[in-house]
């Protein structure tokens, strides 16, 4: 009987730590699903830290645009030439006593096909 007994009560042990075991994985497994997908989780910290990479190349494009920006005005305030080349170029002005000429772009006509004879 004694051989019995013991044979049980290892079951016994084996099942409850089976279900220690069982207990614990689940418990692992939760804590990994929050860490992965939970509101502060490590994919919305990859998001995150793309959108940050994103908007830092913004704020890098539009500090360059910003310094041509300030280069052109630089350039327009001291220096006569640009600006008068600038008129001329985005206004169509001249100068007293000069003579524009324009010149309309007349596209290519292809000669007409008439009625050819087919072979």
């Amino acid at each position: 009987m004694n051989a019995s007994l013991e044979l049980r009560k290892v079951s016994f042990e084996k099942k409850g730590l089976l279900k220690i075991s069982l207990f614990i994985f689940v418990f692992l497994g939760l804590i990994v699903a929050w860490l992965g997908f939970g509101e502060r989780g490590f994919i919305h910290l990859y998001q995150m830290d793309m959108e940050r990479q994103a908007r830092l190349e913004r704020i890098q494009r539009l500090e360059q645009e910003n310094k041509e920006l300030l280069a052109e005005i630089e350039r327009l305030r001291k220096d006569k030439e640009y600006l008068e080349s600038l008129g001329r170029r985005e206004l169509g002005l001249v100068k007293e006593g000069e003579i524009l000429y324009r010149f309309s772009k007349e596209k290519d006509k292809a000669a007409p096909q008439g009625n050819r004879a087919r072979n």
